[in-house]
């Protein structure tokens, strides 16, 4: 598998909803974004299971700043980006990116992660602070493809995302979120199911069944295709 990697930003503690959030620190401009609770699956043992989602600056920006709160001290949070030099906005990031979530601990009944942008002008936002950053492998075969719908309350739908023309569908994600203040409790983490996900040629599909729990909730499901061979 060939996908970009990129900085690590590594959330090991726990913030209130009412945390001030460091996405925008050294920018001399820049607007900030926050994404929902993303849920991140729970399970045990060695090979544990990660959840991605992709958040996006405006219309012609880029992603200058990073920042995550998270539920539980046991989340371990990674953002793709693209190698290059220097490590900097519009080389490294683009006008979005996708975070990656793993839970490491063992016991928690819910764990979610909320994202955060700190968008600055494609035509440079001057100046910044250096940041810690990890090695980058070379190359950016993929192009990441991704659909936000927001769910109804005691509803089921299937939702879709395709790569384009041309392109192979070689990867797949899918992600449930829920804008609210605070974590969601696990009562509304449970009331969202998501079905196996099928895939038809360049198009992943997953079925949605949404509770009567999440009415209220501003509750989202993201589906993600990993395209490659684009042009």
């Amino acid at each position: 598998m060939t996908c970009v990697f990129g900085a690590i930003a590594l959330a090991v503690g726990a913030a209130p909803a009412s945390a001030k959030t460091n996405e925008c620190d050294g920018l001399k401009t820049c607007v900030p974004v926050a994404g929902p609770w993303v849920v991140v699956p729970i399970a045990g043992g060695a090979a544990r299971p990660h959840v991605e989602y992709e958040l996006s600056c405006p219309s012609r920006f880029v992603v200058g700043g990073i920042d995550v709160e998270v539920s539980d001290r046991a989340l371990d949070i990674v953002f793709l980006g693209r190698s290059g030099s220097p490590v900097n906005p519009g080389i490294t990031t683009e006008a979005a990116a996708v975070f990656v979530a793993t839970y490491v601990g063992s016991g928690a009944p819910a764990a979610s992660f909320r994202p955060h942008l700190g968008c600055i002008p494609a035509s440079g936002g001057g100046a910044r602070v250096p940041t810690v950053v990890r090695v980058f492998p070379v190359g950016k075969p993929v192009i990441r493809r991704s659909r936000d719908v927001r769910l109804v309350a005691s509803s089921s739908r299937v939702i879709a995302e395709s790569c384009a023309p041309g392109e192979r569908l070689v990867d797949s994600s899918d992600a449930v979120g829920f804008y609210t203040s605070a974590p969601p409790a696990s009562r509304l983490v449970r009331a969202i199911t998501l079905g196996a996900k099928t895939v038809r040629g360049r198009t992943v599909q997953v079925v949605v069944r949404v509770g009567s729990a999440t009415r209220g909730a501003g509750a989202v499901v993201q589906v993600g295709a990993v395209c490659a061979g684009a042009t």
